[in-house]
């Protein structure tokens, strides 16, 4: 049971700091950004091409180039994530929801099919493997590497919440995410708000893809699809656009399909996880966290 809890807690962790950008972004222009996902996977083969470029001056397999490539590919999948925003959402945003919903479809293609053109179809091997000795802590079997990356990745999401809860362009993005029109009036520079919350969400989403890709070892063009679905799933879970409420939902999502994976087998954990969707989409449509929404009239 606890080895469950644990496993469910450490892959919660993933899903939770990719549900976060696609929260904050749904939360601010009611955008579904379906290439959130695929936003991931370009971070972990950015990190995959980083690490092989400092291989001459800093050993590939070394420990020590990881921070260096975490952050560099953080900042690489930031402003991605801006020019996507640029080009392919803010011409549209002002019109039919719709039309948002299929160009953010496409982005998600693009950018799948657009790293498979330029890395290959087959799946590479990380040069960095986090594969450590398992040692026994209170009857569960655990790594330092694990400790280490469910530590990272608590660490970037206490700092976006401290970021939006407690500085002056996070205030700026909660009142954006209240009322576009009323912060324009205001003075506030609305566009750059929108990019600023894709550059952050953006790079939580390429941290989460080299912390994948150095720990199960192997990543491929199509490793973002499946979690941009779960990343949609803990945020319903949680509440789409709160913050508390998509880390939680992101350690539930974890929670169950490790106790389903314990229980009934791996083949079954996709089951679980969908399975919750659409339970809590039809009981509790705002999630754990969120707010029902009225329309303004």
């Amino acid at each position: 049971m606890a080895q469950l809890i644990w496993n469910g807690l450490f892959v919660g962790s993933f899903y939770a700091l990719v549900a976060m950008g696609y929260s904050m972004i749904y939360g601010i222009i009611r955008l579904l950004n379906f290439a959130h996902g695929d936003l991931y996977m370009v971070g972990a083969f950015c990190g995959f091409a980083m690490l092989g470029t400092l291989g001459g001056a800093v050993p590939a397999g070394s420990l020590l180039a990881l921070p260096l490539v975490l952050v560099l590919t953080m900042l690489v999948t930031g402003l991605s994530g801006v020019a996507l925003e640029r080009v392919a959402y803010r011409p549209l945003r002002h019109g039919p929801r719709l039309s948002l919903l299929i160009t953010a479809v496409g982005a998600s293609f693009a950018l799948e099919y657009g790293v498979r053109i330029a890395a290959g179809p087959d799946p590479k091997v990380y040069p960095v493997r986090l594969d450590g000795e398992g040692m026994d802590v209170l009857g569960v079997r655990v790594t330092m590497q694990q400790i280490a990356l469910l530590i990272t990745a608590a660490g970037l999401m206490v700092l976006l919440n401290r970021y939006i809860m407690h500085s002056r362009q996070g205030r700026a993005m909660r009142a954006v995410a209240l009322d576009h029109d009323a912060c324009r009036l205001m003075g506030v520079d609305v566009d750059s708000v929108i990019s600023r919350a894709f550059f952050i969400g953006s790079a939580l989403a390429g941290a989460a893809g080299v912390m994948s890709g150095a720990y199960y070892g192997k990543i491929d063009f199509l490793m973002g699809f499946i979690i941009g679905l779960k990343a949609f799933t803990a945020a319903v879970i949680g509440g789409i656009g709160s913050m508390h409420g998509t880390m939680l939902g992101g350690l539930l999502l974890g929670l169950l399909e490790s106790f389903g994976t314990g229980w009934l087998g791996g083949q079954w954990r996709d089951v679980f996880a969908f399975a919750l969707l659409i339970a809590f989409l039809t009981l509790r449509p705002a999630g754990l966290l969120g707010k029902p929404e009225t329309a303004r009239v």
